[in-house]
């Protein structure tokens, strides 16, 4: 008999964390458990106001497929029970651990992924005054790529102070669709002269239609554009790479696909993450084969991490264990 449970979680973060939308101080993340009365699987999402989601509508939309799970409805069958979005991810990646399990394999040979390795993953500096964001660099300095949450006036006082605080690191510019077409164009030369490496989500994602006519030396990355591999045909002529998350693409399943499509397109992928736990990240880490960069920072930004959790060493995250998931 399968049983289906789910749970709202609430993870203090370390420090408050900026982006051009607002800030947080905890991760709300909901934990779906999946059981067959031998094993139990789990997967972790994060629900997200921007895309309509609370912690209450996402567990309304699992309680809908709670019978269908519970009869034996696959990871492949919930692809047609429910939309891409948090609600669909920690089921998805549940029924995975589960079935990981079930046949004593790892999920990345059930996939028929590449075994995973360790990684690189960026370290995210959250949105905030110049002097707040270089004392933040200057305190991860060591660390070879950051991620930089941008969006709002100011921009290049912050750029300028996070190059003084961590000169050797590579930057990526994530603006969470916070700039207009004429302040991308503006902002253009000081990200070529810092060093830029990728610019996420300059515009809004109702307005992108405009990258079209901005010419970068730095890649654009789709993120709040790129839901799905049906988003691909409208985003390559505007982007050079997408950020696939899981609570996006509605779980592994989908992302796995989302991958494929977008490396067969030519373009760049990053794999990213919401402010959430371990359980969260470890699905995702079988996408990094996919990957140039890799943005499993989460775990890093909260006070405390879920045990037993991800190991980080410095920014190098190693391979997912069996008794983390999958």
């Amino acid at each position: 008999m399968i049983i289906l449970t789910a749970q709202a979680e609430e993870w203090p973060l370390a420090k408050a964390f900026g982006i051009s939308r607002g800030s947080k101080t905890s991760a709300h993340v909901v934990i779906v458990k999946i059981n067959d009365g031998a094993h139990t699987g789990a997967g972790e999402c994060v629900p997200y106001a921007h895309y309509g989601e609370t912690i209450e509508s996402v567990l309304a939309e699992i309680e809908t497929v709670r019978s269908a799970i519970e009869n034996g409805a696959n990871q492949y069958a919930l692809l047609d029970l429910l939309p891409a979005g948090a609600a669909r991810n920690a089921i998805d990646c549940a029924l995975w651990d589960l079935h990981a399990k079930q046949k004593s394999k790892p999920v990345w040979q059930l996939l028929s992924l590449p075994e995973p390795k360790a990684v690189t993953t960026a370290y995210t500096l959250g949105l905030d005054t110049p002097e707040a964001m270089q004392k933040a660099a200057e305190e991860n300095a060591h660390r070879p790529l950051l991620k930089i949450k941008l969006g709002n006036e100011g921009d290049s006082a912050r750029l300028a102070a996070i190059r003084q605080g961590a000169p050797s690191s590579r930057l990526i510019v994530d603006a969470n669709e916070g700039w207009q077409a004429t302040e991308a164009i503006q902002l253009a030369a000081d990200l070529q002269r810092y060093g830029v490496d990728l610019i996420e989500q300059p515009l809004p994602a109702d307005a992108d239609d405009a990258l079209r006519t901005i010419k970068s030396p730095i890649p654009f990355c789709a993120d709040e554009s790129c839901h799905t591999s049906k988003d691909l045909a409208r985003l390559i002529p505007l982007y050079q790479a997408v950020n696939i998350k899981l609570d996006k693409t509605g779980g592994l399943t989908d992302a796995v696909q989302l991958a494929k499509a977008a490396k067969a397109a030519g373009l760049s992928i990053m794999i990213g993450c919401m402010v959430g736990t371990s359980l969260g990240m470890a699905p995702a880490l079988l996408l990094a084969s996919f990957a140039k960069y890799i943005d499993l920072d989460g775990p890093l930004l909260l006070a405390k991490d879920r045990a037993p959790g991800l190991v980080y060493d410095g920014s190098t995250l190693k391979p997912c264990t069996s008794d983390i998931w999958g």
